[in-house]
C-alpha cells in the first residue's frame, strides 16, 4: 500500500531500462485508465488531490518519474533522462496496468513535455486514447515556434520570443554544472515548500514530499538531456495522434500562452481552456483540473457526451467563454427567472457548473434542470433568501464541501419597489434593502471570502442597475439600494485586486424580466399596484429587451475584468450623463413618472 498524500492507493513497482518505477493505482480497474504525469520538480504526490477526485469515476495510475520519489535513478545520470527513455518508462507502466486498451494521459510541467512526446511518437500510436496538457509544451513545437519568429522577425515576434526568454530563466540556471544539485540540496529545497506557498499560495498538507532535493537534484537532467537538442533540431513529424484538451494557467510564471499559438498545425483535435490560476494547479485548483479532465475522457469514451466536453462555437466571443468558464463552478443568484436565468444559462452554454440560487426553490431546481440540458450536467438549485445571513452562510459551506469554492459569483437577486420618499414606510425601505443591498453584501463578504482564501483569484458581479446612478423621485429606495451596490463593486474592487479577485458592477437599464410583474408600488391600494404592475410589464414588454444580452454583457465583464458594465442603449446614455452632464440627468428626475 501507498503512504504519504495517496493512503489507500494500491502500489505496484515496474522495471524498465535498469531503473525501477514506483506505481500507484487508485478507483476501479474495469474503468478507463487516467495516466497522471507529474513535472519538475515533483514526485506523484503532486496530483493526490485531483486523483482522488477523478477515482470516483475512473482507474487513476500515478507513477514517480525515473530519479524522482521512490523511483530509482539511472546510472550514470548524464544521458539517462532522455525523451526517448522516458517514453520507455511510460510504455512499461501502461503495459503493466492497463495492458488491454489505451490510456488518458494528464501531464503537468515537464509530465507535459514529455506527455507531448509519448502522444506524437509512433511508437505510442494506440495507446493513447486522449492526452490533457498542463504548462508544459512541446519542445519539438516549441522549437519550430522559435524558429517561425527568427525567420523575418517583426517587433511582435521579437516580443514574444523576448517574453518568453525572460519567463524562461530557470532553464539557463539548470544548465549550469553542479550548482542547481548544490541549491536543492541545500538551502533552496529546505525554503521551496516556503516559496511555493506564498508566491503559488499552494495549501500546505505534505506537500512537497522529503524527497524534494533529490527529485529536484535529479530532475536538472530532464533539461540538460532533451532542452537544447530539442529546440536546435526539433522533429518535423511531431503530430499528434490523439485528441488534446490544453489548460492554459493565465498567471503561469514561467510559461507564455502565446506559445501555444500555432498549436492547431499539429493537433488535427485541440480542446483549450484558461484557468485563472499560477502554475501549481495540480495543488491550488484540483476540483477544476478533475472537472475538466472528466469531462475531457468522457467525451473520448462516449461521443454523445463530447458537446460537454467542447460546447459548439459560436464565434469568437462564444469561444472565448468556453475557453475560460468550462468547468468552472459559477453560483448565480436571482436565478429562477430573469437575468439570473439567462445569466445561469449562458454559464451552462460554455461549460461551467452552475449553482441557480433563488428563494423560489421550485424556479431555480427548474433553472438548474435546463442549465444541465444547455451543458452543465452537475447544475443544481438552491432555495436560499439572500436578506438571510445565516441561510446563506449554510450555502457557502454546503457548496464548498461538495463542489468546491466558487469561481464566478453573481449576485442577482433583488426586488422592485416605486413609489414617492415620504410613501415610501419604513418597513418598504427594510425588504428593499434586504434583499438588494444586504443580499449583495452577504455574498460578496461569505463567498468572496472563500476566494481570497482559495488565494487563486476568482470574479464577483453584482448587479446594480442604471438606476444606481439615475435619479428618479419615484425610485428613492430602489434607486438607493442599488447606488450602494454600485459604490460596494468600487471599494471591493479596489480592496481585492492585489489577490486576482476581480468585481464588476453590471447597470442594466429597461429589460424585459418578471420583477416589473412583481414590483411594488408604494403608497397605493392592492388594486391600483396590480393595475400598475400590468401596465409597467406592458411598457417594458414593448420594450422587449431581452434578459440574454444582460448575461452576455456579465459573461463579457468577467472575461474582461471590467469595473463598470452600462446594459441597454438608455444606460449607457446616462452613464455618460452622469459623468458630464449631471444637470440634465437631475431634470429629467423631476419628470413625473407615467401611471
Amino acid at each position: 500500500m501507498s503512504g504519504g498524500l495517496l493512503k489507500g492507493a494500491r502500489e505496484r513497482w515496474v522495471r524498465t531500462g535498469g531503473v525501477e518505477l514506483c506505481v500507484a493505482e487508485l478507483g476501479d480497474s474495469e474503468r478507463p485508465t487516467v495516466f497522471l504525469v507529474h513535472g519538475y520538480p515533483d514526485s506523484k504526490e503532486v496530483w493526490s488531490e485531483v486523483a482522488v477526485r477523478l477515482a470516483e469515476h475512473f482507474h487513476v495510475v500515478l507513477y514517480d518519474v525515473r530519479g524522482h520519489g521512490r523511483s530509482t535513478a539511472p546510472t550514470p545520470l548524464r544521458g539517462g533522462f532522455t525523451l526517448e527513455k522516458l517514453t520507455d518508462d511510460f510504455l512499461a507502466v501502461a503495459d503493466a496496468v492497463s495492458p488491454d486498451g489505451p490510456v488518458h494521459l494528464v501531464g503537468h510541467d515537464w509530465g507535459s513535455v514529455q506527455a507531448w512526446e509519448f502522444t506524437t511518437v509512433e511508437r505510442t500510436r494506440g495507446r493513447i486514447a486522449s492526452f490533457t496538457s498542463i504548462s508544459g509544451p512541446s519542445l519539438d513545437h516549441f522549437g519550430h515556434w522559435i524558429k517561425k519568429r527568427m525567420t523575418r522577425p517583426t517587433p511582435r515576434k521579437v516580443g514574444q520570443l523576448l517574453g518568453q526568454g525572460a519567463k524562461s530563466w530557470y532553464v539557463y540556471m539548470l544548465h549550469t554544472p553542479v550548482l542547481p544539485e548544490l541549491a536543492w540540496r541545500g538551502p533552496l529545497g529546505k525554503q521551496w515548500p516556503r516559496l511555493l506557498a506564498r508566491v503559488e499560495k499552494v495549501p500546505a498538507g505534505g506537500y512537497p514530499t522529503p524527497s524534494l532535493p533529490s527529485d529536484a537534484a535529479h530532475g536538472a537532467w530532464l533539461y540538460r538531456d532533451n532542452v537544447r537538442a530539442r529546440l536546435s533540431r526539433p522533429r518535423a513529424d511531431a503530430h499528434a495522434h490523439a485528441p488534446v484538451q490544453l489548460i492554459t494557467p493565465t498567471g503561469d510564471m514561467f510559461l507564455s500562452p502565446k506559445l501555444y499559438d500555432d498549436l492547431e498545425q499539429w493537433v488535427p483535435s485541440v480542446t483549450r481552456r484558461t484557468v485563472a490560476a499560477k502554475h501549481w494547479v495540480p495543488r491550488t485548483r484540483p476540483d477544476q483540473l478533475a472537472a475538466w479532465i472528466g469531462q475531457f475522457v468522457r467525451s473520448v469514451e462516449t461521443p454523445a457526451d463530447k458537446a460537454l466536453a467542447v460546447p459548439a462555437k459560436r464565434g469568437k466571443r462564444a469561444d472565448a467563454y468556453a475557453q475560460r468558464f468550462a468547468g468552472q463552478l459559477v453560483l448565480v443568484t436571482g436565478a429562477a427567472s430573469g437575468i439570473g436565468r439567462a445569466t445561469a444559462f449562458a454559464f451552462a452554454e460554455a461549460g461551467a457548473r452552475v449553482v441557480a440560487v433563488d428563494r423560489d426553490g421550485e424556479g431555480a431546481s427548474r433553472t438548474a434542470e435546463l442549465a444541465a440540458l444547455i451543458g452543465a450536467p452537475e447544475a443544481w438549485g438552491e432555495q436560499v433568501d439572500v436578506s438571510d445571513e445565516a441561510a446563506m452562510e449554510k450555502l457557502a459551506e454546503k457548496v464548498a464541501a461538495e463542489y468546491g469554492i466558487v469561481d464566478v459569483l453573481v449576485n442577482n437577486a433583488g426586488i422592485g419597489l416605486s413609489g414617492s420618499f415620504f410613501a415610501t414606510t419604513s418597513e418598504d425601505w427594510k425588504k428593499v434593502l434586504d434583499v438588494n443591498l444586504w443580499g449583495v453584501i452577504h455574498g460578496c463578504r461569505i463567498f468572496g471570502a472563500q476566494m481570497a482564501e482559495r488565494g487563486q483569484g476568482g470574479h464577483i458581479v453584482n448587479t446594480a442597475s442604471a438606476a444606481a446612478y439615475q435619479p428618479s423621485k419615484a425610485l428613492p429606495a430602489y434607486s438607493t439600494s442599488k447606488a450602494a451596490v454600485l459604490m460596494l463593486s468600487e471599494c471591493l474592487r479596489a480592496e481585492l485586486a492585489g489577490q486576482g479577485i476581480g468585481v464588476s458592477a453590471i447597470c442594466p437599464g429597461f429589460v424585459n424580466t418578471n420583477i416589473t410583474a412583481t414590483a411594488r408600488f408604494a403608497g397605493v391600494d392592492a388594486e391600483e399596484e396590480k393595475r400598475r404592475q400590468k401596465r409597467t410589464s406592458r411598457l417594458y414588454g414593448l420594450r422587449n429587451y431581452p434578459p440574454e444580452k444582460v448575461a452576455d454583457a456579465i459573461l463579457g465583464a468577467v472575461l474582461t475584468n471590467r469595473a463598470v458594465v452600462p446594459v441597454t442603449p438608455e444606460a449607457r446614455g446616462a452613464h455618460l450623463l452622469s459623468r458630464f452632464t449631471p444637470k440634465a440627468l437631475r431634470a429629467i428626475a423631476r419628470l413625473e413618472p407615467p401611471v
